[in-house]
């Protein structure tokens, strides 16, 4: 059996993960220093893909990085094609996992006690320091959390996925958009057994999001 599309979303999946890593964090450390009105504005723009529909997503995806676009066609003077091709995949999951991966983030970093950085700013320490060794470590369950939350929306995406790079075996399959086709084209077996996959990883997923929280009750637990 042809294993492309496990690769293919397990690849658009990692990949976009990374992304959403390290802007989510930035988007949350930034918005949750601002004002309320201007957090409340934000808030509504960077979380909106999270209710939106994915086609929506999808749609507005195909706007900007469409071959006869500004962007699209920006990007294709330098051999990059986003539309039907599995980098567009990566865009995609981005959009719809970044609002999970921000909210989670944003929490937790509401809920760090500031006396820690004031503290390390008396000390002499850095702030980049006292972001990554002493916030970071103090919020790494809830961020570990959002990362794997992230993870499982853009390995399981598909509405805005199928509007961007279709379906293409060998090329831009994966595993979500595998079941629709197999299923449209009557292959019962062959989409029971992504179906199974899919179930098996997200299964995997939640457990471990579960077990984090766990880990983060009782280490909050023996803190007081």
């Amino acid at each position: 059996m042809d294993l492309f599309p496990l690769w293919n979303s397990l690849r658009i999946a990692a990949i976009s993960s990374v992304i959403v890593f390290f802007t989510g964090i930035f988007a949350a450390y930034k918005v949750a220093k601002m004002p309320r009105i201007v957090k409340g504005i934000l808030d509504v723009i960077l979380t909106l893909p999270m209710v939106l529909p994915p086609t929506v997503c999808g749609y507005f995806l195909l706007l900007i990085f469409g071959a006869r676009r500004p962007v699209g066609q920006f990007l294709m003077q330098f051999g990059i094609k986003i539309v039907m091709n599995w980098p567009g995949g990566v865009a995609a999951a981005v959009v719809v996992a970044f609002p999970l991966m921000y909210r989670t983030a944003r929490g937790a970093f509401e809920s760090f006690d500031q006396n820690l950085t004031w503290a390390g700013q008396t000390l002499g320490l850095s702030n980049t320091w006292i972001f990554w060794k002493v916030r970071m470590r103090a919020c790494r369950q809830g961020i570990l959390a959002g990362t794997v939350l992230a993870f499982a929306r853009a390995l399981g995406e598909y509405g805005a996925t199928s509007m961007l790079i279709g379906y293409t075996p060998g090329r831009t399959a994966t595993v979500s958009t595998t079941v629709y086709q197999l299923w449209r084209t009557n292959d019962e077996q062959g989409a029971f057994f992504w179906v199974m996959v899919n179930l098996a990883i997200s299964a995997a997923v939640l457990l471990t999001v579960n077990m984090l929280e766990k880990k983060n009750g009782r280490l909050k637990w023996r803190s007081k």
